[in-house]
């Protein structure tokens, strides 16, 4: 592990400890999990926009004519 040095708006970091405290936490872990979901958030993007490089509208427009075009059960209506 390394360190790192963090500085933060007086505001934000009021924030920070009152969040962490909220969820039993340290500050370091709750930071350490913010840095950790945005990570994730960011490479589930670039998952998703590899993903629709290799997407076709034909193909998409194809399986979409197979369906029927009925109503849909009682149970799955809102």
């Amino acid at each position: 592990m390394s360190t790192l040095h963090l500085t933060l708006p007086q505001s934000m970091q009021e924030q920070v400890e009152a969040l962490a405290q909220q969820e039993g936490i340290s500050i370091h872990e709750f930071i350490t999990l913010a840095v950790a979901e945005k990570l994730a958030t960011l490479a589930t993007a670039d998952y998703l926009a590899e993903r629709a490089k290799r997407g076709s509208r034909e193909k998409l427009l194809a399986v979409l004519a197979k369906a029927p075009d009925v109503e849909p059960e009682d149970y799955d209506k809102l």
